[in-house]
């Protein structure tokens, strides 16, 4: 037993001395191996530095290279450059030089001109002495002839000329006061038309909405409908736009057309009240809509014209005058402001001695245009005449309405009638979407620009800022300029103001001559 124990743990130490001697020559191996594969990565590295030294060596002669050439070609480009600046700055010496002799060429020759007009002033300064001097010994001669001195030949004169001149004196005055009696007719219709101008009235002015009340907020989901349908189906057959915010048991209804809007009204106001509200109810209720429109239109068209007694007109015509009452002007109700027109027309026509009732027809349908300018291209004056001129009225009465915008010159007294009393009524304070806080200030600034020109000694606004009268100054002013200074302040007003309308910029130059007898 023994023996087999001490044969087992010589096999055990013999094999680990094996063992040990095994890995002793491994690690000299491995070590050897390690030390070969590092020569080898070390040559290698030195011959990439090599390589790398050579490639950046070429790239550095070919980097020179390159930066010489470049470098030789800007210092040719600047050398060009620097030739060519050179060039023209002689050029333009040589320029000025010349410049500089022609203008001693040219002052040479004013002063040769100064030294003859020297000697032409001098020799006519002679001359007019010496033609003061024989004006004298001639007047002596004429002293001694007539026996008569200068003075009393002026007497004598004067007196046969005041006698020869009474007869046309006469006959001169004759004719001013004829003349003065043919246009004072004319002077005092213009004065009275003036004078009525001035009046003034109230207006109340209209908005672009209108307000629906609803029995209650829960009324706005049924006119909406199911994913909007109604509210698109109302929005589609009237044209106009339903506005439900948080505003409590209210709609709006928004549009510009005045006439759409209340068909629009109307027919929400009958769907409220059956509370049946469907796309058939809905189309159902704006046909009846529509037709109590048109009903109105037709009863406000005979009303205007049995309230200013205008007769025998086209029934189409009286339509047309009865949408004037879903239109405005600047928030003016058309029709108010025609039926006014009308008025005043007649008035002045009546004042005037002119037919009364032609004038109130004009005036009525003096912006009967406006009915169709929503519909037809073209201004609304335009319009009118041409529907005017369709149903036959009068020429009068169309150049009435032609002329009422100064688009043409009144060749009538009706027509200049018109166009007064659409200014009286449209430009008043209060007629249309201004207060009279705004219109002062309006008439203030239309003053201030005029006065603002050099030359200008005063400026008042009349007719309602219609028009802007300009006194300037006769000294400063002659008529050539009045021209250009007119049209400088009539585009600063086009730029600088807001105003409905026209205004009318009327300079005035007046020159007098005053002297007293003592």
């Amino acid at each position: 037993m023994d023996l087999v124990i001490g044969i087992l743990i010589g096999a055990i130490v013999a094999g680990l001395i094996a063992g040990f001697v095994c890995f002793k020559a491994g690690i000299k191996y491995r070590m050897t191996q390690a030390e070969s594969a590092i020569g080898s990565a070390e040559k290698e590295a030195e011959r990439i530095i090599e390589t790398a030294k050579e490639e950046a060596e070429s790239k550095k002669k070919i980097a020179l290279v390159e930066a010489k050439d470049e470098i030789h070609k800007d210092r040719t480009e600047l050398e060009k450059e620097i030739k060519d600046r050179r060039n023209e700055l002689s050029r333009q010496e040589r320029r000025v030089q010349q410049k500089e002799e022609n203008l001693d060429k040219k002052n040479d020759q004013f002063e040769k001109k100064e030294e003859q007009l020297q000697k032409k002033l001098k020799a006519a300064d002679e001359k007019l002495e010496e033609a003061e001097k024989i004006k004298k010994s001639e007047l002596d001669v004429l002293e001694k002839i007539s026996q008569l001195t200068t003075d009393q030949a002026k007497e004598q004169l004067i007196s046969m000329l005041d006698a020869e001149l009474v007869h046309e004196k006469a006959v001169r005055i004759q004719q001013y006061e004829q003349q003065i009696k043919d246009s004072c007719e004319e002077k005092a219709r213009g004065l009275i038309a003036l004078a009525v101008s001035k009046c003034a009235a109230d207006q109340v002015a209209e908005t672009a909405v209108s307000v629906v009340p609803l029995p209650s907020d829960e009324m706005k989901g049924r006119i909406i409908g199911r994913e909007g349908r109604n509210i698109r189906t109302l929005e589609t057959l009237t044209g106009v736009e339903l506005i439900i915010d948080d505003t409590p048991e209210a709609i709006t209804l928004s549009c510009f057309d005045p006439a759409r809007r209340e068909v629009a009204r109307i027919a929400l106001e009958k769907l409220i009240a059956d509370g049946r509200i469907h796309p058939a109810r809905i189309e159902e209720m704006v046909d009846k809509a529509k037709r109590e429109v048109e009903h109105r239109i037709k009863q406000e068209g005979e009303r205007a014209i049995l309230e200013t007694n205008v007769h025998g007109m086209n029934h189409e015509l009286v339509r047309l005058i009865g949408r004037l009452h879903y239109r405005t002007s600047y928030r003016q109700n058309v029709l108010t402001h025609s039926i006014e027109v009308a008025h005043l027309c007649g008035i002045m026509a009546s004042e005037l001695g002119v037919d009364a009732s032609i004038a109130r027809r004009a005036g009525l349908l003096h912006d009967v245009g406006k009915a169709l300018s929503y519909e037809i291209e073209g201004s609304h004056v335009q319009i009118g005449v041409d529907v005017c001129r369709k149903y036959k009225e009068s020429p009068e009465i169309i150049h009435a309405i032609e002329a009422h915008h100064g688009d043409v010159e009144c060749r009538t007294v009706i027509a200049a009638l018109v166009q007064a009393a659409d200014a009286i009524s449209a430009a008043r304070p209060g007629a249309r979407n201004e207060n009279y806080e705004n219109y002062i200030k309006r008439l203030e600034k239309l003053e201030e620009i005029c006065s603002s020109y050099e030359g200008v000694e005063k400026s008042y606004a009349i007719q309602a800022g219609r028009e802007v009268r300009i006194m300037v100054i006769p000294e400063q002013v002659n008529d050539e300029k009045m021209v250009l200074v007119a049209r400088e302040i009539a585009k600063r007003i086009e730029n600088e103001m807001q105003y409905p309308g026209q205004i009318k910029v009327h300079l005035i130059r007046e020159s007098r001559a005053i002297e007293y007898a003592k």
